[in-house]
């Protein structure tokens, strides 16, 4: 059940229709199940794909729709199964929350091709809602989609990490551009390509940046 406003125990912002504009929203998230994990949102970082599915670009937007999937935040709550987190732990939060987590996909490392993937917003979670992303106070996902953050690393840097990030560090760790000497290319400086810069620069590599523009 969600509110444009009056009952809910989350506070959101919301598309609530093609034109993308956003504006305050109330909705009920789910209650923590025993392998799940609560987090108190921070901060969330702002990818394109927020502007893709506010807009319903790929025309499958459901309205009123919570964007943002690169979370970082706060455990409040972990549900009774839950090992690897506590309340107080820094997390992140990617562009899934659950999947069915017995396929080959999940039991390879590859859960983003599971068929039963939960995406952060926009698709139905394992209660039959419409899941919500970051644009909001809190989220509850399962604990195998929480990431542990260092106490001392700031949040505000972590969350463009679960996204943008990671698009272009697991290629580049995949295809042996973290070596110290190599010469890598970056074609634009956008959200994902200044992250490719910051990684090679880190890795010791060579970077050029190619672009259109002066």
């Amino acid at each position: 059940m969600a509110t444009e406003s009056g009952d809910g125990n989350c506070n959101a912002w919301a598309a609530k229709d093609p034109s993308g504009v956003l504006s305050p929203y109330k909705f009920n998230r789910r209650s923590v199940q025993s392998g799940d994990v609560s987090l108190k949102i921070t901060h969330c970082g702002v990818c394109y794909a927020d502007v893709i599915w506010s807009h319903n670009k790929h025309n499958d937007s459901k309205y009123p729709l919570v964007p943002g999937h690169e979370i970082a935040g706060v455990v409040t709550e972990v549900g009774s199964d839950v090992k690897g987190f506590k309340v107080g732990d820094h997390v992140g939060v990617g562009t899934y929350v659950n999947s069915c987590r017995d396929c080959q996909n999940c039991n390879t490392s590859l859960e983003n091709y599971c068929p039963k993937v939960v995406s952060t917003f926009n698709t139905i979670d394992t209660d039959g809602t419409v899941t919500k992303g970051g644009y909001s106070s809190h989220i509850v996902v399962h604990e195998r989609y929480c990431f542990k953050i260092p106490f001392h690393y700031p949040l505000a840097k972590a969350a463009p990490l679960l996204c943008a990030g990671i698009t272009v560090y697991s290629p580049m760790v995949q295809h042996n551009m973290n070596q110290p000497g190599k010469s890598l290319g970056v074609i634009g400086l956008g959200g994902v390509g200044h992250m490719a810069v910051k990684f090679g620069k880190a890795f010791g590599l060579k970077v050029t940046v190619l672009s259109t523009t002066e």
